[in-house]
């Protein structure tokens, strides 16, 4: 693949902070749409933050206890880093604050993180395993995503965050034990798409084992695999069809 692809891209000319804050919050605002539209939301849990661009220890999230299907622009909160909301006019999660604060501290280049409690997801977590490479989308996750091998309850401690953010290690995903899947990028795109994609590899492979025994790629293959789907430029691509999709159809999430 083009060395070009595997940078991620802004696709404004140097932008001013507003500007690339409301285009953030935009995509944010559309992360949550589509992870409602795609059935991710489950009662007050769940939770896509984006480091705001100015305050690096600052990031934007859903308000708690809010439908994500509902939620526009207007709705998201900042909150800073020690968990004080300083715009908005709503709570945040606890738990999303215990884990993402610690997955931006331990991840500067990080953006964006994805958390919620997805139905193939969550089942896939019990297994206590990574994924298999058993197709060419799950390569994108080859070598590049953790397992967090532990449950000790909701996740309320910044010292719980920590060790999720210790699995995490340089990776793009981690698998968290009985509890579900995280991902990050460094756009909201990449984070969301990665999401959304990491959760039918869990339902591909759950599937697939089901069914028989699958039959892996090999490990050479799925290296080279990773290098050609597995990039952030891919992850940013993969989300634009979708963004386009959903402000065409639910227009009041950009207010």
């Amino acid at each position: 693949m083009n060395k070009q692809l595997e940078t991620p891209v802004v696709d404004d000319d140097r932008p001013s902070s507003q500007q690339q804050r409301l285009r953030l919050k935009q995509r944010l605002a559309a992360a949550f749409r589509l992870f409602a539209r795609y059935g991710y939301d489950e009662g007050v849990a769940g939770h896509i933050t984006a480091r705001d661009p100015d305050k690096p220890d600052h990031f934007w999230v859903n308000p708690f206890g809010m439908y994500f299907g509902h939620i526009k622009v207007s709705d998201l909160i900042l909150v800073d880093g020690d968990g004080n909301v300083v715009e908005g006019r709503a709570p945040v999660n606890r738990a999303a604050f215990a884990i993402h604060s610690q997955i931006h501290a331990a991840r500067p280049d990080v953006i964006s993180a994805a958390h919620s409690h997805s139905m193939y997801g969550r089942t896939f977590s019990t297994l206590g395993k990574r994924l298999d490479p058993l197709t060419q989308d799950a390569c994108a996750f080859y070598e590049d995503h953790g397992l967090f091998d532990d449950y000790t309850g909701v996740v309320l401690q910044t010292s719980e965050g920590r060790r999720i953010g210790q699995a995490l290690g340089k990776n793009k995903a981690v698998i968290l034990r009985n509890h579900g899947l995280l991902t990050v990028g460094k756009t909201v795109e990449a984070a969301a798409f990665w999401f959304i994609t990491m959760d039918r590899c869990c339902q591909t492979q759950l599937l697939a084992e089901g069914a028989g025994t699958p039959v892996c790629i090999e490990p050479d293959e799925a290296r080279k695999t990773h290098g050609q789907v597995g990039g952030e430029r891919v992850g940013w691509l993969g989300f634009q069809p979708l963004y386009a999709m959903i402000t065409a159809q639910e227009p009041d999430l950009l207010e």
